[in-house]
């Protein structure tokens, strides 16, 4: 079989460019040619976003605008979100949750097969290790999940079905992480979540001390953080504040 070329594309939060950039770099290191132009690709891979109506609204259109005879696969937050209007209203090949992996190689191989490929038990739980190999969209930009879920029941926010409950790596995990991106060349570090105020609750730790931990990490680099809901933050605030002026 020849090899098989693959356009990937995120839409949406800091989380999922990053939950991208993963799956783009383990469908490289398994031998597809990656592409930048969804015209040159035998594969089209596309990360939703469908945080909001219009969104998913955006998000739909694009999808039914894929060109004839391509394979689409459809992963990240809509098919939990909306799975119902996805199918009525695109034509897909394979559809899997967010934070997909390594898995998504398994789904790629399964739709070039032929198959229609459906990947999503236990979707809102995924949590990927994070020395997956990785296609920065930004080479000095590491984008680093440090939990996936939240805590929250927001009547509000759809993202709960998609992300599910809250899962948090651990400090050593992360600050590993920092380090070989810092051995790469990345300068610029983004620490993101559904809600980067509720890390390590799970896990017996918090923000303030895993940013303690980041900042003395060995190296020149700036740290940013991401999103959080405010009743989180305040319980976590004095420290916080603590960890920002170290």
């Amino acid at each position: 079989m020849d090899v098989m070329r693959v356009f990937v594309k995120s839409f949406g939060c800091s989380t999922n460019l990053a939950d991208g950039e993963v799956m783009a770099g383990c469908l490289a290191e398994a031998g597809y040619v990656l592409v930048d132009d969804l015209v040159d690709a035998d594969v089209i891979v596309y990360n939703t976003c469908a945080v909001k109506g219009p969104t998913e609204n955006r998000m739909i259109d694009i999808l039914r605008r894929v060109p004839k005879g391509k394979k689409l696969v459809v992963v990240g937050c809509l098919p939990l979100i909306n799975f119902e209007r996805l199918q009525q209203e695109v034509a897909f090949d394979g559809v899997a949750g967010p934070a997909l992996g390594e898995k998504i190689v398994d789904v790629v191989e399964a739709v070039i097969r032929g198959g229609k490929v459906y990947a999503l038990e236990n979707a809102d739980k995924a949590k990927p290790n994070l020395n997956l190999p990785r296609v920065r969209l930004n080479s000095i930009v590491g984008i680093i999940p440090i939990s996936y879920g939240c805590l929250g029941s927001c009547a509000y926010c759809c993202v709960v079905f998609a992300r599910g409950r809250l899962r948090s790596y651990t400090v050593d995990e992360i600050t590993n992480r920092v380090g070989l991106d810092l051995a790469g060349g990345v300068r610029e570090f983004w620490l993101t979540s559904q809600d980067t105020a509720c890390y390590g609750l799970d896990i017996g730790t918090s923000l303030p001390e895993l940013l303690r931990a980041v900042c003395n990490v060995n190296g020149d680099f700036k740290v940013r953080v991401g999103m959080m809901t405010p009743n989180m933050a305040l319980k976590i605030l004095d420290k916080l504040v603590e960890a920002y002026k170290s």
